[in-house]
């Protein structure tokens, strides 16, 4: 009895794992999803500002590592630097200038693999209504059914990057060098599958 039990274990293992061997679309779970950056300030230190609202989709093949229909759309307005004036500050026209752009979006149709849990995304990246090509390093951190609550197929990921925020025509403060040019972009997410 035993000996016929572990072929049928195996058997269900392998069946599980092909339901998700295939091409699936994602979508960002709002809750555990986190994109901010650091960028710096009179060479002192770096400010940390977080994006509270982002949503997105992609589709995704386990198999083959194919990824595609990469589309996150994020609220210029909801950043939160952790300073009511400075916030309001970004948010105005020396920056963000959420009123006239009031969304950052980031679409992509293709990524690199490097290794089974490693690769990169090069994709189309719009701030104040330019778009500019950016990379960003992805790992993979884990693909499992998530183990309470929804218990929905789940990927976690972590993704970083880095932009030049003047090729996006935010200037402001970048000749003087009292803020940075540079911004250093990360992610943290779970993307659940939608069934």
């Amino acid at each position: 009895m035993q000996i016929s039990f572990v072929p049928s274990v195996l058997a269900a293992t392998f069946a599980a794992a092909s339901t998700y061997a295939e091409p699936a679309q994602y979508e960002l779970d709002p809750a555990h999803t986190t994109v901010y950056f650091t960028v710096d300030h009179v060479g002192f230190a770096g400010t940390l500002g977080i994006f509270g609202d982002v949503s997105g989709t992609f589709t995704y093949d386990m198999d083959t590592q194919d990824l595609s229909d990469v589309a996150v759309t994020i609220t210029a307005a909801s950043v939160n630097t952790f300073n009511e004036a400075r916030d309001g500050h970004v948010r105005n026209a020396d920056f963000l200038d959420v009123e006239a752009h009031p969304a950052i979006t980031f679409t992509a149709d293709g990524g690199t693999a490097s290794s089974e849990t490693a690769g990169s995304v090069t994709g189309d990246l719009t701030i104040l209504g330019t778009t500019q090509p950016v990379t960003l390093n992805v790992t993979l951190n884990r693909a499992a059914e998530y183990p309470f609550g929804h218990k929905r197929f789940v990927l976690g990921l972590s993704l970083d990057g880095t932009i030049n925020r003047s090729d996006f025509g935010m200037t402001y403060a970048v000749d003087n060098g009292l803020v940075g040019d540079q911004v250093d972009i990360r992610v943290e997410t779970e993307a659940m599958r939608i069934d």
